[in-house]
C-alpha cells in the first residue's frame, strides 16, 4: 500500500469520524420548541459534513477532533455553541442578553483573523454561483444582511462555526485558506464537488446540467 493510499485512507477514517461525533453533539441541541426536523436526518448531515471535512488535512481534522473531544470532557456542545454563536445576527437582542454571557469570549484579534476568512470564503461563494448558477440556487443566501428568524446565511453560519474552533484548530484552517489561495483554487467548489460526488453524480458540470433538466 502505497504512503498516498495509507494518507487518503486515515483522512477519510478522520473526516468520518468527525461526522458521527459531530452527529452526536448535533442531538444533543436543544431547539426552541422542540426537536428540529434536520436532526433527524443523517443522510443530509452526512453528506454536507462529509463533503466540507473531505476538504481538509489530516492535521487539521485531527485537531478539530480534538476540539470535539475537548468539549465532551468539559460538559460543552460545539454544536449548540455554533448555533447559539448564529445568534448575534438573527436574534441579536436575545444573544446579547441570553445567549453571549454563557459562550467563550472571542477577542479582536480572534474576531478579525475570523472576519478575514469569511470575506475570502464569500468570494469563492460568489465565484462558485457565478460559475454554476443553478447549483448556486440551492444554497444558502450569502450575506448576513440577508439573515431572516428562518433562513441563515452562509456569511453567519461561517462565522458561528469559525467561532467555535480552538486557537490551533483556527490557525491550521487559516493556513488551508492561505494555501487555497495561492494556489488559485476555490474551497467552495472542492467542498461542492464532493457533495455532488456523494450524491451520485460524477461531477459538478453533470449536477449542473441535472438542475438545468429539472429547471
Amino acid at each position: 500500500m502505497s504512503t498516498t493510499t495509507t494518507l487518503r485512507e486515515k483522512r477519510l477514517a478522520a473526516a468520518q469520524a468527525i461526522v458521527d461525533h459531530e452527529w452526536d453533539q448535533f442531538q444533543r441541541v436543544n431547539n426552541e420548541g422542540g426537536r428540529a426536523d434536520c436532526q433527524g436526518d443523517w443522510p443530509t448531515f452526512h453528506q454536507m459534513r462529509l463533503s466540507q471535512f473531505l476538504t481538509w488535512p489530516l492535521p487539521l481534522l485531527e485537531s478539530y477532533a480534538g476540539d470535539l473531544d475537548a468539549a465532551d470532557a468539559c460538559g460543552a456542545n460545539l454544536l449548540t455553541e455554533k448555533y447559539a454563536r448564529m445568534m448575534a445576527s438573527t436574534e441579536p437582542d436575545r444573544y446579547a442578553q441570553e445567549i453571549a454571557p454563557h459562550l467563550p469570549v472571542l477577542d479582536d484579534a480572534r474576531v478579525a483573523r475570523q472576519e478575514a476568512i469569511v470575506e475570502v470564503q464569500i468570494g469563492w461563494a460568489v465565484a462558485f454561483r457565478d460559475r454554476y448558477p443553478r447549483l448556486g440556487v440551492a444554497m444558502r443566501v450569502l450575506r448576513t444582511a440577508q439573515d431572516t428568524l428562518t433562513e441563515t446565511s452562509f456569511e453567519t453560519y461561517l462565522r458561528g462555526e469559525l467561532g467555535t474552533y480552538s486557537d490551533r484548530t483556527l490557525g491550521l484552517y487559516d493556513e488551508l485558506v492561505e494555501e487555497t489561495v495561492a494556489a488559485g483554487e476555490n474551497l467552495s467548489e472542492q467542498a461542492i464537488t464532493w457533495t455532488v460526488v456523494l450524491g451520485g453524480f460524477t461531477d459538478l458540470a453533470q449536477a449542473e446540467a441535472a438542475q438545468a433538466s429539472v429547471g
